[in-house]
């Protein structure tokens, strides 16, 4: 037996008129007589009463009814099954962990997803827009019909060149900056991020002599650092590698952090899948962070 003969029988059983099962199904009449023929030779039973009236199921058409309903449906759900596990659509913000993009590869499993590079504010307009599934970003953000659930929290150093004056330093206060100019990126990437650090230094006491705009993947600034004089910037340790002439100096106290999150449009029902991720994430990030609140705790 195929699957598209029970579709067929269970048609004509349920509309007792080959006419009618013959729309339902969208073919002809007589290939439909045929194929309910073939499957009762098959069977060696016939399955149907055949009357002016139309078509009633015998009493081996009705016990075959039971199975067909239920192999019909097992296909139907599989079928959705399958169209459910299509291929995700992520970002990751540029300057994310190095780790998390490896990590979104590894949680998709067999299906290989669509990864983005795109900034904070773009992801949340790809969200809402449906573009993306879910997104690796900067918070604080306007999440706004949005789940999300952090996934690092990390303190921010001063990264500079390894010829700054200040590379010396064990430890630096915000008071050691003055005189210095900041490689830090356009606030129309992730404005609530940008504002809420840029109120860090504020309240610190401390103003930049400029703020150049740059990029925030790490080869870019690092290119800057070296070359760009008395400039500093405000990074996570996982942005300085060795042998790159760049340090990073812990501050000694009151030191912004950079937090990410994954989120995705409060209304997907694959809610489910996305928290799965997001603990993947967590469990991937590298030990040198102090988190100062919970990860992979589901937000709304």
């Amino acid at each position: 037996m195929e699957l598209r003969q029970l579709r067929y029988f269970l048609a004509v059983a349920e509309e007792r008129n080959l006419t009618r099962a013959a729309e339902v199904v969208g073919i002809r009449p007589t290939s439909l007589s045929q194929q309910i023929i073939a499957l009762e030779r098959e069977l060696g039973a016939a399955l149907f009463v055949r009357s002016a009236s139309g078509m009633t199921p015998t009493q081996a058409g009705a016990r075959l009814t039971e199975h067909a309903r239920v192999v019909v449906e097992s296909a139907r759900r599989a079928r959705e099954s399958v169209r459910q596990r299509r291929a995700l659509r992520l970002a990751v913000t540029p300057g994310a962990p190095p780790w998390c993009a490896s990590t979104l590869w590894r949680a998709a499993g067999e299906l290989v997803p669509e990864i983005a590079d795109s900034q904070t504010s773009e992801q949340l307009t790809q969200l809402r827009d449906g573009v993306l599934d879910a997104g690796v970003l900067l918070v604080p953000a306007d999440l706004s019909g949005m789940s999300h659930i952090p996934v690092e929290d990390a303190e921010l150093g001063v990264v500079v060149a390894s010829d700054h004056w200040l590379a010396g330093r064990n430890v630096v206060r915000w008071a050691d900056l003055d005189g210095c100019a900041l490689l830090w990126f356009a606030r129309s990437w992730a404005p609530g991020y940008y504002d809420a650090i840029r109120e860090s230094w504020i309240r610190a006491g401390w103003q930049p002599t400029a703020v150049r705009e740059s990029a925030p993947r790490r080869g870019l600034f690092g290119a800057e650092l070296t070359h760009g004089g008395n400039v500093v910037a405000l990074r996570p340790v996982w942005d300085v590698r060795p042998g790159e002439g760049l340090v990073w100096l812990p501050f000694a106290a009151d030191a912004p952090r950079i937090r990410y999150a994954l989120a995705w449009h409060a209304a997907d029902p694959a809610a489910a899948r996305y928290r799965a991720i997001a603990a993947d994430l967590v469990r991937a990030a590298q030990p040198h962070t102090h988190p100062a609140t919970p990860r992979g705790q589901d937000c709304r």
